[in-house]
Order: C-alpha cells, then structure tokens, then sequence
C-alpha cells in the first residue's frame, strides 16, 4: 500500500466523529421542534376549548352560582384558621360556613320565549 493510506485513515476517523456530532445535532433539534410544535398545538386547542366553553358562574368566594340562594347567601363550608403560631400563621383550622353573602358572578342566561313570526298577509 501507499503511504497516501496512513494519511486517509485519520481523515475518515476525525470525519466520521464530525458527521456523527452532526447527525446527532441534528436529530436532537429536530426532535425539540417538534416536541415544541406537539405542545404549542396542545395550548391552542386547549384555547379554543376555554373559548369555546361559557363562562363559570362563579362567586368572588369561588363558590359556583349553584351553592347561593335567593338572597345571596353561600352555603359552602370553608376551612377557617382558629388558631395561630408566634408568626401570625394559621396552624390550625375548623369547617365553617362560607361568610359570603353576595353573588357577583356573570348571570346566566335564563329561557327566553319568543313567538313564532307570522306574516299576516
């Protein structure tokens, strides 16, 4: 053999590492594009779902509509801090009844009726 060889067969190991790293490279970022491309689809139809869905009638207590009578009260049980340590942080709670009294929550739209159009020509 040549000695042309002996020069060849560092060339092929230095290259063969380098086009490794690249092929590697390469399949990592596409694979981190599509994975982002998996998730930004994921938040847009999770968007169009919330947008699609009507609002939660829901009390400034967080309570749904559902659990407020009449008059406005809640009839949710909370858990209520009874006790405190030195920091003035609650280390111990009771169930109680929700202290709101007022619903301010989108309304709901109720059943309307509406006549059928007649022409009375």
């Amino acid at each position: 053999m040549g000695g042309w060889v002996w020069m060849v067969i560092p060339v092929v190991i230095v290259g063969g590492g380098w086009v490794r790293d690249s092929v590697r490279d390469a399949l990592k970022n596409r694979h981190e594009r599509k994975m982002e491309l998996l998730r930004v689809t994921e938040r847009q139809q999770l968007a169009l779902e919330a947008a699609n869905r009507p609002p939660e009638p829901v009390c400034g207590c967080t309570h749904h509509l559902a659990k407020h009578d009449k008059q406005g009260t809640c009839h949710e049980t909370v858990d209520a801090p009874i006790a405190w340590d030195a920091e003035r942080k609650p280390v111990q709670y009771e169930a109680r009844r929700c202290n709101c009294q007022q619903y301010v929550g989108p309304e709901p739209l109720g059943t309307v009726f509406a006549p059928e159009l007649t022409d009375l020509h």
